[in-house]
């Protein structure tokens, strides 16, 4: 009977924790705790930030050309950008069309003919939206040339730059024209109150999209970064290269670029995307790596924390911990902050209304927290199903995340080594089927460790300060 009683007591106690949502305190001494280990003398990669597009008029509907009211856009920017109550992203990534140079000037050595609208579809208002929030990185990136300096005359389908190695045109070559053509850009911004920070000229250079796309091997990348890199680092710029579609297929680029001497000190971030292959490993070089661009596969709009969807907020999160501790990348860049119909953005932009995705949640638990500047350091633990990963930040304060993919909650006993925080409290915050990134309880920090308890499938983020 007494057997039977202590198995009745574990288990009840086991569902009121997962009923109530609990993220902190003790639970029966029954109960066994996982162990973790926070080691603030162990580093890893610095961060950059995490940041988001709305390239392709999104940053236009944003702002309200298909009927979404003041008060609304700026809830929508708040969600995106705010660091008390939203994701607090930090890098904006802008795409750069042939919008300031749409016509030929006449050849590759004519003087051009640019053009300058001051507006760049929405997305100069979008910066310096961002920049009044406290944003200070803008990553420009060139989807394609303007379709006369191409092999194919057009923006879109592919095509590759005249003057490249194996794509030579009537026209000439067009390498350099479309170097200055890049910091043009970047100049025009600086106009607006703007600085970019990171230039890119090519984007998925190994996918043939309908709508702007440009071929290049990467042989053609190391060629034409020789030729874009000194003119670009000249007027303060850095290169990022090559957005790849796969995170395996940038490493084909990364690997090039690194085997030219000249080419691997002219690049300063080797940025992949994650559709055609996963992060499975950090890109093969020592300079920054940023995994610049994805959002999951997915036909509807989705809501939900975990429904096994692989478009919910649990996916994004998965993914968020895999990129910092398996890839070790600088920058994390989710596609659209926010865009219209089946998308799989944070936010559905309808009309004058608006809807939000547990996709925001899921990062806004990493971002908010983990702030650019900030150093990963170790974090570590036997327990397969709990996703740890460990920041210190450059005020000093600690940020620990933790998603418990079991279907069970788990009640964690950290020991905080070499983090110098010995004393006081952790705050969570937690985000599952029913919290938003909510700040709960604190926790008790005694002789340098805590004990929480974190619900099943959920994400939380301990905040603690010296």
């Amino acid at each position: 009977m007494l057997r039977r009683l202590r198995k009745w007591t574990v288990t009840c106690a086991a569902v009121l924790v997962m009923a109530a949502g609990v993220t902190a305190g003790s639970l029966p001494n029954a109960w066994v705790a996982t162990s973790a280990t926070i080691n603030g003398s162990t580093r890893f990669q610095p961060i950059d930030g995490f940041g988001f597009s709305e390239h392709f008029g999104r940053a236009d509907i944003m702002r309200g050309s298909q009927g979404l009211p003041a008060q609304r856009q700026r809830e929508v920017l708040d969600l995106l950008l705010n660091r008390s109550t939203g994701a607090g992203l930090s890098i904006l990534r802008l795409g750069i069309d042939s919008g300031i140079q749409p016509t030929d000037p006449g050849g590759p050595n004519a003087t051009p003919k640019y053009v300058w609208d001051r507006d760049d579809d929405g997305q100069v208002w979008l910066a310096q939206q961002a920049k009044a929030y406290g944003v200070t990185r803008f990553y420009a990136d060139a989807w394609s040339a303007p379709g006369y300096m191409k092999t194919n005359g057009t923006d879109a389908n592919g095509g590759t730059l005249c003057g490249l190695a194996g794509a030579s045109c009537a026209s000439g070559d067009w390498r350099r024209a479309y170097a200055n053509f890049l910091v043009q850009y970047a100049k025009f911004y600086a106009q607006e109150g703007i600085s970019i920070t990171d230039l890119g000229f090519v984007n998925e250079p190994d996918y043939t999209a309908p709508y702007a796309s440009m071929r290049l091997t990467p042989a053609q990348a190391v060629e034409f970064t020789k030729v874009f890199g000194p003119i670009a680092n000249a007027a303060g710029y850095k290169v990022v290269c090559c957005d790849s579609f796969g995170w395996a297929q940038q490493k084909n680029y990364s690997r090039a670029i690194e085997a030219d001497p000249t080419a691997r000190n002219l690049v300063t971030t080797h940025a992949g995307h994650t559709y055609a292959s996963p992060v499975d490993g950090p890109l093969p070089t020592q300079r920054r790596t940023w995994m610049s661009e994805w959002t999951p596969s997915g036909t509807t709009w989705n809501e939900n924390w975990d429904d096994g969807s692989g478009y919910d907020g649990f996916t994004v999160a998965s993914a968020v911990h895999e990129a910092l501790t398996k890839g070790n990348v600088n920058g994390y860049l989710y596609w659209y902050g926010a865009s219209t119909g089946a998308t799989r953005g944070l936010i559905q932009l309808d009309g004058d209304n608006y809807w939000v995705s547990k996709r925001l949640w899921a990062l806004a638990n990493y971002s908010r927290f983990i702030r650019p500047g900030s150093t990963r350091i170790g974090a570590t633990t036997p327990d397969a199903s709990l996703k740890l990963s460990a920041f210190r930040n450059t005020d000093g304060s600690l940020t620990v995340v933790a998603l418990n993919a079991s279907t069970s909650a788990n009640q964690v006993s950290f020991a905080l080594r070499n983090t110098g925080i010995t004393t006081g409290t952790a705050t969570p915050y937690l985000t599952n089927s029913s919290h938003n990134t909510a700040r709960q309880s604190a926790i008790a920090v005694n002789a340098g460790s805590l004990t929480a308890t974190i619900p099943a499938r959920s994400l939380v983020t301990y905040t603690m300060r010296r």
